[in-house]
């Protein structure tokens, strides 16, 4: 990925943290996903008062993509507020490899990029779509 787009991706993930509903953990996250015709779309995380309700930035950005017809990704800018940089969660990272397991990862916080990965340095062993071939 070339600066401009890292940089266009990392913008929309922030612009989606300021978006974040976290009353509850005050913990804004902001999402944005590149698909590999280079279109973006990003999530927020939307807290809930029954917290097992809660939907994670990088889960509404995947869900935000394939309701519009995206199944294949290249990169992932998630953004926090936080000094120390955050990855995806667990969850997080196993819907992300259904899609696109060589997925670049960007994680950012307001200093700038913290850190680059790719989804198989964080998600070693995985489980997916290949298991169920015969």
């Amino acid at each position: 990925m070339n600066p401009d787009q890292s940089t266009d991706l990392i913008e929309a993930a922030r612009a989606a943290a300021g978006l974040a509903y976290a009353p509850y953990s005050k913990f804004q996250v902001g999402a944005a996903l590149r698909t590999r015709d280079g279109r973006i779309f990003s999530g927020c995380n939307v807290e809930n008062a029954s917290y097992g309700l809660t939907i994670c930035a990088e889960r509404n950005a995947v869900w935000s993509a394939v309701a519009r017809g995206c199944r294949s990704f290249s990169a992932i800018a998630i953004f926090t507020f936080a000094e120390e940089p955050t990855p995806p969660c667990g969850a997080c990272r196993q819907v992300l490899y259904e899609f696109s397991p060589d997925l670049e990862i960007l994680i950012v916080n307001p200093a700038g990029l913290a850190s680059r990965h790719t989804l198989s340095q964080l998600l070693p062993l995985a489980f997916g779509p290949q298991h169920f071939q015969p």
